[in-house]
Order: C-alpha cells, then structure tokens, then sequence
C-alpha cells in the first residue's frame, strides 16, 4: 500500500496467493497453516507474539483471500478482533487474548451488526444495566463475521452511563445465543448473536483506552474497508479469468476477445478494478495513520468496491457465455460473494449519504 514497503506487500502478496491458491478453487488451507504464516498476528505488537505491522499489511491478505474466495474466519478473528483488542485499555486478560490470536489459538469474535442499514452502526448493538442481580447485558447482532465458530466474544455495549464499551464473554454464557446463519454466499459464515439478560461480571467489561465513539467508529469503518478489501481482490480474479477465457475461446473462426464488444467490456472491467484499488489503498494508508478524517476515505472504497465488484463478476459471467453459468466454471462462487460484500457494513448509498454530510 506504501511505497516505502512495496517490496514487502509483494513478497506477502506472492507468499499469500500461493498458499490460499494451491488449496483449490472454492477452499482454504486450515486454519493451522494460516496460523503458521503469521497472518493473525500481523497487528499484534510482537512484545506478545505478533509482528507489530499495520493494517496495510493485512489488507493484502484480505485482498487475496477475496481472490481465491477463502473460507477462512480470518476475518472476524484477525481484522476485527485484533483492531478491538487494540482499542481497549492494556490489561493481562487483554494482552493474553491478543497471545491467542497471534499463535492461532483463540478465535474471538466482535459482534458487529453487519446489517446496518448505515454506513456506521451509530451505536453499539447490546446495552448494560444493574439490576439486583449485578450486570445485565441485552442486545441482539447479526449478521456477525465468523461468530457461529467462535471460542469468545467480543460485545460492543452501552454501559449504565452511556459509554460504549466491550463485554468480554463465552459463547456458552447463560443468557447468550449464538446462531448460524445460512447464506447464498457458501464461501463464509455469519452468525447472529443474542443476549437476553445474561449476567455478566464487573471484570468482563473492558474500556476503550481513548475516546470510546470515535473507537467504536474506527472498528465499523475497518469492517467497510476490510469488506471492500475482498471485493478489489475477488474483482481482479474475475478480471483476470476472463480476459484468459475470450482469449482462447473461439467463435466464428476466431477469439471472441477479438470482437469489439468484448474488448469494450473487458476494458471496462479494467478500469473499474483500477480505480477501486486506488480508493482502497488509500483507505487502508489513512486507517494505518490512524488519520482523523479517514472515514471519508474509508466510505468512499467500501462505496465503489462495492458496486465495481458486482459489476465486474457479472460481466465475467456475462463474457463466459453459457460456460459462466455452470457450477464448474466457479464464476457464480465470486457474483455471490460480490453481492454479499456489497451490502455488508454499509451499501454503497449510505456510504455516499455519509461523505455527502460533509458539504451540508
């Protein structure tokens, strides 16, 4: 994403292609060698066995586990969790949990409500309050990355005062449900979490170390820019298949790549990628910097990624002819995988309304 390190995202770029490649199309390698590559530890300072890097290096991999359409909880355990974890005051149950991440050990996952109906959730999804039997936690999340396999839980809460903050808690706490659910998109798995009166200890609920909204805002732009990441890398995949496709394929004597019309579209597609990892890089540049008005950059990736993805895996089945609709040619896994990225953490139009509230 910088300059400065373009070496070194290429090196991560080769390394992560070729592992996430070589399992199969529609596949992943276990969650064991993705632990071994050190990926789940990129954000963890190295004090507690992580690699002490930025954002930019993770959206890398998240561009290229969007390439090969992984089935990995990278993202819920790794983005997202490891981004929590980093916002909430230092503490040994804290820094042990961020130990687990990094050696692949723990799979936390945040409760973030993928279904936001904006941009960024306004508020956290679950509230606090005293009650005779000590703490409450009420709430409800859903669509929540990776959460139907987690081993802990990450809760953004409202706590009896109003400030946001972070509920620590097992899966298999009394008052919490967790449930899969199903998606036409096969290639991950959500979850929807519950809490109704669950009892939860004063230890449990961490406080975030700076300004606790703006926190709980970087969290739900990181969610937008980490979506927005696989949809650039599941672009450039359907970009790259079928150029290689109407390059062989023949009609009428010659390469249907030949015809004007294909030229056209595949160009199209070309521009459409091109300009959605500009917006994307520069998005995951400002979350790195910690940059205050990244947001802006952050809705403006989630907003086109979004649509250029869907756009780009139609044209490719569109280009495919008759071939791109079979279940073989694997075109379908990355359209539905395009869709659902699209509305997840933000449509592209409650992007748009959000940096368009800057010229009122």
């Amino acid at each position: 994403m910088s300059t400065d390190f373009s070496d070194l995202h290429g090196e991560l770029r080769a390394v992560a292609r070729d592992l996430l490649g070589g399992a199969g199309r529609d596949r992943a390698p276990g969650w064991k060698a993705i632990a071994a590559s050190g990926w789940p530890g990129l954000e963890v300072p190295e004090a507690l066995g992580g690699s002490g890097a930025t954002f930019a290096e993770v959206a890398v991999v998240l561009e290229e586990m969007g390439r090969a359409a992984a089935s990995t909880p990278y993202f819920g355990t790794a983005v997202l969790s490891v981004a929590a974890l980093d916002l909430l005051e230092p503490g040994p149950d804290r820094d042990e949990l961020l130990r687990g991440i990094a050696s692949g050990a723990a799979l936390p996952a945040v409760a973030l409500a993928g279904d936001t109906g904006t941009a960024v959730a306004a508020r956290p999804p679950f509230r606090l309050e005293r009650s005779a039997r000590g703490l409450l936690l009420h709430g409800d999340a859903a669509f929540v990355p990776d959460a139907a396999g987690a081993d802990r839980l990450l809760l953004p809460a409202l706590a009896p005062g109003g400030e946001p903050v972070m509920v620590d808690a097992r899966p298999d706490l009394a008052g919490i449900r967790v449930t899969a659910q199903p998606l036409l998109d096969a290639s991950r798995a959500f979850g929807r979490v519950t809490a109704e009166a669950a009892v939860v200890a004063e230890g449990a609920v961490r406080r975030f170390a700076a300004d606790p909204e703006a926190a709980f805002r970087h969290l739900g732009d990181r969610a937008a820019v980490a979506v927005a990441c696989d949809g650039l890398g599941l672009s450039e995949a359907m970009l790259d298949t079928t150029v290689a496709y109407v390059g062989v394929r023949e009609q009428f004597g010659r390469p249907v790549g030949s015809f004007q019309a294909v030229k056209h579209a595949c160009a199209d597609m070309f521009v459409r990628v091109a300009v959605a990892r500009r917006l994307v890089e520069a998005a995951a540049r400002a979350l790195s910097a910690g940059d205050p008005d990244g947001w802006v950059a952050a809705s403006m990736a989630k907003s086109y990624a979004g649509e250029a993805a869907v756009d780009v895996a139609g044209k490719a089945m569109q280009l495919h002819g008759g071939m791109g609709y079979t279940w073989e040619s694997g075109v379908h896994v990355h359209l539905k995988r395009a869709m659902l990225d699209r509305s997840l953490f933000g449509s592209p139009a409650a992007h748009r309304r959000r940096i368009a509230r800057r010229y009122r």
